[in-house]
């Protein structure tokens, strides 16, 4: 029975991943392209680092979210040397898509 007083049980961000596969599912993602950026990290000039963000993966395609246009023309020299690290460390990206995240205020 529904009472009007009664608050509903708070869970924890990791409680709602254990319950809900769908979450599960999205966590695991995340954490894959994270790790995919933890391997190619050392190969992108230290002062680009912050401009890189891990996106999502679609099959064997992943996308990396860029700051801004120039960070993303000097990435994509480094695409084939990022592929060649990802498969060598077993990762089956075929594909590196860049997106460059347009700031609010540019709109």
């Amino acid at each position: 029975m529904y009472s009007p007083h009664r608050q509903p049980q708070a869970v924890t961000f990791n409680q709602a991943i254990e319950n809900s596969p769908s979450l599960a599912r999205l966590a695991g993602m995340v954490r894959e392209s994270s790790d995919l950026l933890k391997s190619v990290e050392l190969l992108l000039p230290s002062t680009m680092r912050a401009s890189v963000k891990a996106g999502p993966i679609d099959g064997e395609t992943w996308c990396l979210l860029i700051s801004s246009n120039a960070a993303a023309a000097k990435l994509r020299q480094l695409l084939p040397a990022l592929q060649v690290r990802l498969q060598a460390d077993g990762h089956k990206i075929t594909v590196i898509r860049l997106k460059v995240l347009i700031a609010q205020s540019q709109r």
